[in-house]
């Protein structure tokens, strides 16, 4: 075990001790003494000394030392047993065996020996070595007390430390940590990774040196491990900017694991949620646990690997040994018990598996415990077999929750013995002896072993008479056909005769559905071929109809009768081939990416000449989605889906390598696409079947159904066998890693679509610079997503939606909005920004639905930062009149009700006797101008009132305030606004009066007034008369307002105001600046909405 290093000092000490290994950096030594043959008296005489020198503990037999070069001190960081009480060693690890100690050196040397290199400083070497074994030592330690107790105080401590250092909201849940190393170049930072619902984190403080990372999981593009120059195996994050290496972990497998498993939740709940349905324990991801992902893992490995339904739910793995009659000895595996199957695999691969639905269980019983078989069981099966367990851990409680689960299975789908199809046999010639023989000794029920046996029988062919109940048998497909009696005929008479855009689909492929096979040449069989489909799209409406499923249910219903091949296709679309048939095929694509790393690691040569294999797979897809029916004769296609019903998708994957491998020098020779789809259709249209007892019948889509020259055929049956010899070594296991892999690749695909798609629109209808764009949809992009980490999901804020056009997959709130907006606009008001932020929302807001998209978002932007002054006024000017602006604005200030400015007298604007005259004549002038101006307007926008002027004329005071200009913007729109305040009165009174011009509005007439009353030009000075009460009622009859042209027309005399709206804005600096505090900012406002909570809840 690891201890904390201590100095050492080596003088007289290495008489005691032998060198084993050594490096430049570590000495593997072992105490004389141990392990010598013939040294017994050696031995003793060091033995005696160590007494002498140690009486509380027996020193190590084993130790390892760092060395560091040209220091006489040694830390010793792993050694064998505890030594201490001596002035000369100090003791820092602990271990008694040769193997023990070895595997602290393999460590060494995988981890650390070639990283110390790049360090130029002997004592950094010391401090690095010294805190990457105090932080597994940590670990460890936390790792014990999580064995022992829930919630151990080292995972609170941990947790303190993650809330601390990066400052989240309390919603966000850490899941795990671990020391680790990040590699920032060819320096490693030894710190922390804090795993937790939403994000991965690294902290480090090393050297003085404060290292923070922040990765959202929806931002990681890959996830694998590989190799660098350093270290042997690394996990590498790659995002979309940057790709980050962790290392020297105590177990790597366990961390990779867990971080899968994060990342694949996280993104499939976050981006892929059309189809994705989270399992029980992580509805809640504030609840999730690292033991609740470790348990969904075995979970997904336990229904892929017997292709069971997915609302299946694993309860117990138990260890055991199975009977099996045909080898006559007891087979070492695991027992997998379930909601409502019992399960059994071999340690050995594809030695023997048992699949055991409950409705098919008679008994579950005890047996004598003995000592040739411990602990064993008995489960009885109502075809007369019986199947032995032994070496069972805690038997009683296993046994005990097996009856409970099968006493509910039996007591909600009673069971009807019925045997009579078993002697329903037709008389096909060897293959039906074979399988005879077989169903004799492994049974003949879905409860048969599955052995290597049936495996190489099911290559072969099964037998036509067969074929249709094996699939049944091997899906699992017959269980869900007992369990649910009159099911179908339900949902065949609910949905039919109802007409929707999916039944329309179904009418339009039925007569594309194997179009040359009898069966549809006629309408009783396209009629059995409507009532599968239109039942099964009424059953799933998620999934509904897809292209290619008419083709596989054409297949189905060949050999198993209707209601039957009515639950194959639930099997095969629902739990053998999952997220195939959907929007986005999301599985399809999934696979396909499988299948490329799968093509570079078993045909690199092929890989190599087609750089591009992308392309293939576009050419490959097809045979996953219709598991090669529509491109081989089906009498040959029939056995690749009688292998696929056995194995699985794995089928699949290995057939398609055999076919490539079998075209390798066609494909290599071909010059394009185009030339290499030639090569591989045309071998795909001559695979024959030999045992074939009907005619032969063309694919679907043959390319070529004559051939000016003979092309040599190829048995099925011979490239089926070709396909498990040479490229079946691959694992269930290891096939859903590779899908977890690159669902995450294909998912984040789909995201860089969506993005180019929404730029390629947006970026031709604005200004700003489109790498600014890419950083402001991420963004915007990532405040929906915050929203989704922290908050429950409202209903005018709704999740990801994949199915949506592009534009509208990511929309955000007014609340998400005002958090962008406080972040990227230039327009920022100090405690007014939030009021105004609400107005532009409502304005954008076109629908009325309270959500935005982000086109909207960025053309408000683009005008703020890029248009010129006149559109940037008409924007303020949209924003301070209905809709924007409302009778319940959340301005408390705000005089709507009750108006601060009395629209029934004259305001008094200062100018001197002498330019009064001249000075209302210019103001006339500039209103006819207007007029005209506002004729040639395409909108007219409707008129200002005083009290939305007013707001107008704050919002304005607002955007000054600590701008470098401030006091000449404060004295210039005082001047404005004053203006703008007697256009209104003009205005009014023209109104109120009903004059007008002569000439159809060349002169505007105000009331009659003395020349003492008319003060609206008048002198300011004292002892001047400013206002008449009796001329001028409080009351006046006609409305103050302005337009948007008298509004820009005055902001235009003031250059103080012209300079500060055209001004150029950097916006640039303001994105920096949001990404750096964007999740500040969303802590911050969460923190500020859980304390009156927490106010509420201490009264």
């Amino acid at each position: 075990m690891w201890l904390k290093p201590e100095e050492v000092l080596l003088k007289n000490a290495l008489k005691l001790w032998v060198t084993q290994k050594s490096s430049c950096y570590f000495i593997l030594q072992r105490r004389r003494g141990h392990g010598e043959g013939g040294g017994r008296l050696t031995g003793r005489l060091v033995g005696a000394l160590d007494a002498v020198l140690d009486s509380n503990a027996r020193v190590a037999p084993f130790r390892i030392l760092l060395q560091v070069p040209g220091s006489q001190v040694y830390s010793p960081i792993a050694c064998g047993e505890l030594l201490s009480g001596s002035d000369v060693y100090w003791a820092i690890a602990t271990g008694a065996t040769l193997e023990e100690i070895n595997q602290h050196w393999d460590w060494l040397e995988q981890n650390l020996l070639h990283t110390l290199s790049v360090f130029d400083n002997k004592d950094d070497i010391a401090s690095f070595v010294k805190g990457k074994v105090k932080a597994l030592i940590a670990e460890e330690t936390s790792s014990r007390l999580a064995e022992q107790e829930e919630e151990p105080e080292k995972f609170r401590e941990a947790l303190v430390k993650f809330e601390a250092r990066f400052n989240f909201p309390e919603a966000e849940k850490l899941v795990t940590y671990y020391s680790c190393c990040c590699w920032k170049g060819r320096v490693p930072r030894q710190g922390w990774l804090y795993l937790s619902i939403n994000h991965l984190c690294f902290y480090s403080f090393f050297l003085g040196k404060e290292l923070k990372l922040v990765v959202p999981w929806v931002d990681i593009q890959k996830l694998e491990r590989t190799s660098n120059v350093f270290l042997t195996d690394t996990i590498r994050i790659t995002t979309q900017n940057k790709e980050r290496d962790f290392s020297m972990f105590l177990n790597l497998d366990e961390v990779f694991k867990i971080m899968e498993q994060l990342a694949d939740v996280t993104l499939r709940r976050l981006l892929d949620n059309e189809v994705f349905d989270l399992d029980p324990d992580l509805q809640e991801p504030s609840q999730i646990t690292k033991r609740d992902l470790e348990a969904r893992a075995q979970n997904e490995f336990f229904r892929a690997f017997f292709r069971l339904p997915r609302r299946e739910r694993l309860h117990a793995v138990v260890g055991c040994s199975l009977w099996t009659p045909f080898s006559r000895c007891h087979t070492v595996g695991r027992m997998f018990a379930s909601d409502r199957y019992v399960c059994f695999a071999s340690k050995e691969d594809g030695c023997c598996n048992v699949i055991l639905p409950l409705r098919e269980v008679v008994s579950i019983e005890k047996m004598e415990d003995t000592s040739l078989l411990p602990n064993p069981i008995i489960i009885s099966i109502r075809s007369k077999m019986a199947f032995q367990f032994i070496e069972l851990k805690d038997r009683d409680n296993l046994v005990e929750s097996l009856l409970m689960r099968l006493k509910q299975v039996h007591a909600n789908h009673p069971v009807h013995y019925d045997t009579s199809r078993d002697e329903d046999m037709s008389r096909e010639q060897i293959k039906i002896s074979l399988w005879n023989d077989h169903f004799v000794e492994y049974g003949r029920t879905v409860c048969m072993f599955r052995t290597e046996k049936i495996r190489k029988l099911v290559a072969m062919g099964i037998p036509e008479s067969l074929r249709g109940r094996l699939w049944l048998l091997f899906s699992d497909a017959v269980t869900d056909l007992a369990s649910h009696p009159g099911y179908y005929g339900n949902l065949v008479e609910e949905s039919m005769g109802k007409c929707c855009l999916v039944t329309e689909e179904i009418e339009r492929d039925l007569h594309r559905s194997l179009p040359e096979h009898p069966a549809f040449q006629n309408e009783t069989g396209i009629a059995a071929l409507r009532r599968v489909l239109t039942a099964y799209a009424h059953r799933n409406p998620k999934i509904g109809y897809c292209q290619s499923m008419n083709i596989l249910t054409s297949v189905l219903l060949l050999y198993a009768k209707e209601e039957e091949a009515f639950w194959l296709l639930v099997a095969v679309c629902e739990r053998m081939l999952p997220d195939y048939f959907n929007h986005r095929v999301i599985g399809a694509q999934v696979d396909q990416s499988v299948f490329e790393e799968l093509i570079k690691e078993h045909l690199p040569e092929l890989a190599e000449h087609m750089n591009d294999l992308s392309a293939l797979a576009s050419i490959s897809l097809s045979w996953f989605l219709t598991l090669f029916l529509s491109i081989m004769p089906l009498e040959s296609a029939v056995s690749v889906v009688d292998c696929f019903f056995y194995d699985g998708i794995k089928a699949i994957f290995q057939l398609g390598l055999a076919v490539l491998e079998a075209n390798a020098q066609g494909l290599c020779s071909s010059k394009d696409d185009g030339q290499a789809l030639m090569v591989l259709s045309r071998f795909l249209d001559h695979i024959k079947n030999e045992d074939s007892p009907g005619p032969p019948v063309g694919s679907h889509h043959a390319f070529f159904s004559d051939d000016q020259e003979p092309y040599p055929g190829t048995d099925i049956a011979d490239l089926i066998r070709d396909s498990y010899e040479k490229f079946g070594d691959q694992s269930v296991e290891q096939i859903e890693h590779l899908r977890c892999k690159h669902r995450i690749r294909v998912l984040q695909g789909h995201e860089d679509t969506t993005k180019q798609n929404v730029l390629r629109v947006v970026i031709p209808e604005v200004s700003i610079p489109p790498e600014d764009l890419e950083e402001l949809y991420d963004l915007f992009k990532r405040e929906h997503m915050m929203s989704c980490y922290w908050e429950q999901p409202r209903p005018m804020a709704p999740r990801h939606d994949p199915s949506r056009p592009y534009a509208e997959q990511y929309r955000i709130d007014a609340r998400q909005f005002a958090h962008l907006f406080q972040l990227v606009s230039p327009w920022t008001c100090g405690a007014h920004t939030e009021i105004l932020a609400e107005r532009t929302f409502r304005l954008l807001d076109d629908n009325m639905d309270h959500l935005i998209e982000f086109k909207a978002f960025v053309s408000c932007l683009d005008v703020m930062y890029n248009g010129e002054m006149n559109e940037k006024i008409k924007l303020l000017y949209r924003l301070h009149i209905p809709p924007a602006l409302t009778e319940n604005d959340r301005d408390s200030q705000s005089p709507l009700k009750n108006p601060l400015l009395s629209t029934s007298r004259p305001l008094v604007f200062g100018k001197s006797n002498g330019d009064a005259a001249d000075y209302q004549k210019q103001l006339k002038q500039m209103i006819k101008d207007l007029a005209k101006e506002k004729d040639q307007t395409d909108k007219e926008l409707p008129k200002m009132s005083q009290r939305e002027f007013i707001q107008f004329c704050k919002t304005l005071y607002s955007m000054f305030h600590e701008d470098p200009e401030e006091n000449d913007l404060y004295q210039a729109i005082a001047t404005v606004t004053t203006l703008l305040l007697q256009i209104g009165e003009v205005g009014q009174r023209g109104s109120s009066s009903g004059s007008c011009s002569q000439d159809g509005g060349e002169e505007l007439r105000a009331p009659a007034l003395s020349p003492e009353q008319d003060l609206v030009f008048a002198d300011t000075s004292p002892g001047k008369i400013v206002q008449d009460s009796q001329t001028f009622p409080e009351e006046a009859e006609g409305d103050w307002t302005v337009s948007l042209e008298h509004i820009l027309a005055s902001l235009l005399t003031e250059q103080s105001l012209v300079n500060f709206f055209e001004k150029p804005l950097d916006i640039k600096s303001k994105l920096e600046n949001a990404k750096i505090n964007q999740y500040s900012l969303k802590t911050l406002e969460m923190s500020r909405q859980s304390q009156p909570e927490l106010k509420l809840s201490s009264l």
